[in-house]
């Protein structure tokens, strides 16, 4: 399966990026969230339904997976940066 170009930003015969998760088959099965620091691997479509705990530099933020963000990263639903407010 190719990857249109239109979706990703890398070239299309390279293909989609992202790390082998190892413990996929436990959050399948027992819907576990899985703990990742890779902020930049893309969101498949054998991820929708998961829970991803994606680490923004100091703490986990809770990502569920939904249909709208396939060909996503992993980064873009974690924030890294607080929003400042004067008082």
């Amino acid at each position: 399966m190719l990857p249109s170009a239109a979706l990703l930003s890398r070239s299309a015969w390279k293909g989609p990026f992202f790390t082998a998760f190892p413990n996929l088959g436990d959050a399948l099965k027992n819907n576990t969230p899985i703990f990742t620091k890779s902020r930049a691997s893309t969101i498949l479509p054998s991820f929708v339904g998961l829970r991803f705990m994606v680490h923004n530099g100091k703490d986990y933020i809770p990502v569920a997976v939904t249909d709208e963000m396939v060909g996503h990263k992993l980064g873009e639903f974690s924030q890294t940066r607080k929003r400042f407010s004067y008082r």
